[in-house]
């Protein structure tokens, strides 16, 4: 593949977006080319993370298996797609595994080699750091919203499969805030936020630890909503 062309393929979530055709041709300078078969591991999940691929023609398999031995698909790569980069960056174990779905090309570009380039291209380096920060800036938006429209209607309902009749008055959770948590899957410090803002907001009230509901029917409407 030319250095237009993956010049042109970069999205804007890749580290590489921006890269002029010179800057590309820098780059395969420094990088091995390599050739893969189909059903060729390109990158396993656990290993070190020395070096990253950058794909020139094929299409690959991006999966992780979770510890029940299950494998999770979580893209198909496409020429131009850069792969194991984050695991490059960070020194850490590969996340995910790549494996060819066609038979192709990539340029593997290791971390001296990456570590020259950034040294030589000093705007790099600062579009480099804006990318971690945007991948970063997303991750904590995602995280903030999984909490205020997925976790809530999800401890809702469990609240309610919880709950049961106080001499007729209201209705209590038999169960501490860190039992609660271990049944809904949910860590203690994000039960307690969940469950203080709706206190706050007069749906329940907490007693020793314990949970009181003040407002069913607002509860109900929560456990309804969408998340």
């Amino acid at each position: 593949m030319d250095h237009a062309r993956l010049a042109e393929l970069q999205g804007p979530d890749s580290i590489f977006s921006g890269l002029s055709t010179d800057d590309w041709a820098d780059i395969a300078r420094r990088a091995v080319q390599i050739q893969f078969a189909k059903g060729k591991e390109l990158l396993v999940q656990g290993d070190p993370g020395d070096m990253m691929l950058i794909l020139t023609e094929g299409t690959a398999r991006v999966s992780m298996l979770t510890s029940g031995g299950r494998e999770i698909v979580l893209a198909y790569a496409e020429p131009g797609a850069v792969l194991g980069e984050i695991a490059l960056l960070d020194g850490g174990e590969r996340t995910a595994s790549v494996t060819a779905t066609s038979a192709g090309s990539a340029l593997q570009l290791g971390r001296n080699a990456l570590k020259d380039f950034v040294a030589s291209h000093p705007d790099f380096a600062w579009s480099l750091m804006q990318q971690l920060a945007r991948r970063l800036r997303t991750a904590d938006q995602t995280i903030e919203s999984d909490r205020a429209y997925a976790s809530g209607p999800r401890l809702a309902r469990y609240l309610k499969r919880l709950i049961r009749k106080d001499s007729g008055v209201a209705q209590r959770v038999e169960l501490s805030q860190t039992e609660l948590g271990n049944f809904a899957g949910m860590s203690r410090e994000h039960i307690n936020r969940q469950l203080k803002s709706w206190e706050e907001s007069g749906i329940i009230a907490l007693e020793q630890g314990r949970v009181r509901v003040l407002d069913p029917a607002t509860l109900e409407e929560i456990s309804e909503s969408e998340g």
